[in-house]
Parts: C-alpha cells; sequence; structure tokens
C-alpha cells in the first residue's frame, strides 16, 4: 500500500519539553489508523503539526508523497487533509443544513459582482451545494436536524455534523480527534457506522487519536502506540494489548503489576478504556 501520511523524524519542543521526539510513522492509503497512547505521549502535538497548525522543529511530513511540512491548515484543505476536533468546531447560530452549505470552496455566490451580474449561475450552485448537504444529513441520519440551529444539538450530533462537513470537501484523508468523547452509545454507533462506509465506499483514509479501547479495536487496524513523543508499537490492537513495554507506558509500572491491578479493578476484562490497552 501506498502512503497517505507520512511523519519523517519528527520533533518539537515548548520550551524545555519535548513533546514530539524524532517521531517516524507512516499511515498507508485506504486504511484507518489509530493512535494511542498515555497522557503526555506527544499525540496531539504530533496531530497539530500534521494538520498545520503547528511548524515542527525539524523533520518532515507527507501528504501522498507530496512535502506539506509547515504548510497551513487551509492550504492542506485544497490539498484534500482535513481534521475534526475533540470539541466540535460548528457554527451555532446557522442550522445543521447551513453548516454544510458554507464548506465547498469557490461558490460564486462568494463575490459579490457575481450575485448581481451572475445572479443564475449563483442560484445554480446554490441548489447544487444543497443538495449535496442533503445528501450528506440523510447518510449520517440527521436530517430531521436539518433545520435546527447547530447550538442546539447534542455532542453526538455535532461530531456527526463535524464529520459531514468532511464530506463537503474534496478531502480524502481526515484526522480525527476524541471522535468518542462526549458521544452516548447510540449516536457512537452512528458515527463508526459512517465512518466504516466513507472508508469502503468512497475510499476515504482515516487518522484517530481515541482513549476508547474498545472504538479503537472495533473500527482501527493499524493501531500505532506513542509513548514521550515517538512511536513505540505498530500493530493490531489485540496484539498490543499483550504487549509488556505498551502495559507499562500506560500504566506507568512494571507489566505483571499493571496486569494484576486491571485484573483486580476488572476481573472480566471489559473496562476496554484507556486504562486497558
Amino acid at each position: 500500500m501506498s502512503a497517505s501520511i507520512e511523519v519523517i523524524d519528527v520533533s518539537r519542543a515548548f520550551g524545555g519539553v519535548q513533546a514530539v521526539n524524532h517521531c517516524t510513522l507512516r499511515v498507508e492509503a485506504g486504511s484507518i489508523t489509530g493512535l494511542i497512547g498515555p497522557n503526555g505521549a506527544g499525540k496531539t502535538t504530533l496531530f497539530n503539526i500534521v494538520a498545520g497548525t503547528i511548524r515542527p522543529d525539524s523533520g518532515r511530513v507527507r501528504l501522498g508523497g507530496e512535502d506539506i511540512t509547515g504548510l497551513p491548515p487551509h492550504v492542506l484543505f485544497h490539498k484534500g487533509l482535513v481534521r475534526t476536533f475533540q470539541i466540535p468546531h460548528e457554527f451555532s447560530t446557522l442550522t445543521a443544513l447551513e453548516n454544510l452549505m458554507v464548506v465547498p470552496p469557490h461558490q460564486p455566490g462568494e463575490r459579490l459582482l457575481a450575485t448581481w451580474l451572475k445572479p443564475s449561475l449563483v442560484r445554480d450552485r446554490e441548489a447544487e451545494v444543497r443538495a449535496q448537504a442533503r445528501e450528506v444529513l440523510d447518510f449520517l441520519n440527521l436530517s430531521h436536524v436539518r433545520n435546527e440551529l447547530a447550538g442546539n444539538l447534542s455532542g453526538g450530533q455535532k461530531k456527526l455534523l463535524e464529520l459531514g462537513r468532511t464530506m463537503m470537501t474534496e478531502a480524502r484523508t481526515v484526522l480525527l480527534d476524541e471522535i468518542a468523547a462526549g458521544v452516548n452509545r447510540t449516536l457512537l454507533k452512528d458515527l463508526l457506522a459512517a465512518i466504516r462506509r466513507l472508508n469502503a465506499e468512497a475510499g476515504y483514509t482515516f487518522f484517530v487519536i481515541e482513549h476508547d479501547m474498545d472504538m479503537i479495536g472495533s473500527l482501527c487496524d493499524p493501531v500505532i502506540v506513542m509513548a514521550r513523543g515517538t512511536v513505540m508499537r505498530t500493530g493490531r490492537l489485540d496484539e498490543l494489548r499483550q504487549d509488556p513495554e505498551v502495559i507499562e507506558a500506560y500504566f506507568g509500572g512494571t507489566a505483571r503489576t499493571s496486569a494484576t491491578a486491571t485484573a483486580s479493578a476488572d476481573p472480566a476484562g471489559t473496562t476496554g478504556r484507556e486504562t486497558q490497552p
């Protein structure tokens, strides 16, 4: 498989704190790749470097083989890379439908002269965008809230809407940051189903930060483990759960002690959260 995202020997420090330390990884095109690790492992900093909101001190980032190191998010948007956030960034005073309609770039209605001189062009393009937005809402099972102000939606609906905004672009590489946070189980099923369909049917590549290990295990293959600013292991989650170094990185103790503590806290082994990688 070809790489959609390549991070090559990337480092970034904040004062005396080395947040990312000579990190190298690949996200294969067409994959749903998970990124996990203990708090402070450097996951969010690495995401921000890939997304263009932070420049690395050293190293390179490539998208589809093209060097994108340090390019800002609006440039990466046009190159096919977008991201979502742990806390959704909706336009709260616009409806769900309008939140989607503002996304596509280069709409003629954005130019004042076009609204005066080419009103039919503006109307036709707006009708196309509206139809696309309705299709996206149908896909995400959000049609019933299309005329609701986005600020009134539940946390899970906002996460679905944010995913919908990525679908209104031509981007096919999406960074997902803590998509399960604040989402009830019912809406989370809808969200995961949408991600799987976009991956299988439309060829989307997803790079996912998440602390919900049940979700990571069911959604992502492979899974990358970060610790102390760099990649520790890459593999299937069921394999990583048995790795003594991965266990130690999460628990901060020996693998045997950590396993005993986990068994005592959850004899059935069903916690499925960050404390049981």
